[in-house]
């Protein structure tokens, strides 16, 4: 259970970690933002902080603005001192442990880019291979400041001097950061496609999948499928089984048992039907679609599973929708049973 008496922050250097050296040899916290002034003059009110920054970054995506006008915010406000700072240095491949010991100033002399700054004293550095994997990938979140809450209890430990991680044996926490990170990217893609791709676009996604596994597809004509989106089959013309009718759902909603058995209906001896949906299925459609024989329904958990293992091959166009990179993550072993 994370440690609930003090705050401990963690904060990045950018993404080279360019401010390493005011960090760790001038014992200064920062963020940047330099075009945001003197941070010190606004009003302790998140409203501020956000129409500075919208003022700031006229580029700046609206849906970004909060977010960055909250670190900015709890950097001058909600940060105070004695609480702990975690800084992993990527320049030494170290974490360090820090306490805050002066309130926010703005000093663009020491590091024009970090601007805005906090006094800190270092406590600890400590190899990161003294953590947990759990531990780890909390402080390795993308923003440049947030607050250190499940696994704070292993940072306070360093700083009363005991070992880091009480862990023999096995790393619990492997496992469910490898499962943090399918679901990150899982949440990622499913987005993507809802957002990007929404209605009869998703069709020809999903019959660019199918043919990277080994179909020849027939998307309609939009709005008038009659309830077929895709035609798939196995030979240059379509005339040879298996012929595979396809509908394919994009909105959000649970699908329920009436959309299923009117695919189904569309489909005559011979035929197969497979139902494609971002979202779930209903019980009663999973127990309708179990069933028959020639009727399969694919969630959007499956689709998800079934991108990532034809990624390689998909149109440019998709991958640049999709924009993935290959990971190695670490996979947790079970334990021996005796």
């Amino acid at each position: 259970m994370a440690n609930q008496e003090r705050t401990i922050w963690g904060i990045h250097a950018g993404k080279t970690g360019d401010a390493d050296t005011l960090f760790l040899k001038k014992k200064f916290v920062g963020v940047g933002w330099p075009k945001c002034g003197n941070l010190g003059n606004l009003p302790p009110d998140r409203e501020a902080f956000k129409e500075l920054v919208a003022k700031s970054h006229p580029g700046k995506k609206p849906g970004a603005i909060p977010g960055c006008a909250g670190q900015l915010y709890r950097f001058v406000h909600e940060m105070k001192p004695g609480d702990l700072i975690v800084y992993p240095s990527r320049r030494n491949h170290t974490i360090n442990i820090g306490r805050i010991t002066g309130p926010y100033k703005f000093n663009p002399d020491l590091e024009p880019t970090y601007p805005n700054l906090r006094c800190v004293e270092w406590l600890k550095t400590v190899p990161r291979t003294q953590f947990t994997q759990g531990a780890l990938y909390e402080i390795g979140a993308a923003m440049s400041l947030f607050q250190v809450k499940s696994y704070a209890d292993e940072f306070v430990a360093v700083v009363e001097g005991k070992p880091p991680a009480d862990v023999p044996g096995k790393d619990p926490t492997v496992g469910l950061v490898a499962e943090e990170i399918e679901q990150t990217t899982s949440d990622f893609i499913l987005k993507q496609l809802s957002k990007e791709l929404k209605g009869h676009p998703l069709a020809h996604f999903v019959a660019n999948l199918l043919q990277q596994m080994g179909y020849r597809t027939r998307v309609s004509p939009e709005g008038s499928d009659g309830g077929i989106d895709i035609i798939a089959h196995k030979d240059e013309l379509g005339f040879e089984p298996p012929i595979i009718k396809v509908q394919v759902k994009s909105g959000g909603g649970s699908i329920g048992d009436p959309d299923v058995s009117a695919l189904y209906g569309k489909v005559g001896n011979g035929e197969f039907g497979l139902f494609v949906a971002l979202a779930a299925f209903t019980a009663k459609a999973e127990n309708f679609a179990r069933s028959k024989s020639n009727l399969r329904l694919i969630d959007g958990s499956e689709l998800v599973t079934l991108i990532l293992q034809h990624y390689e091959e998909l149109d440019s166009r998709y991958k640049g929708l999709l924009p993935l990179k290959k990971v190695y993550v670490p996979e947790a072993l079970e334990e021996a049973e005796e």
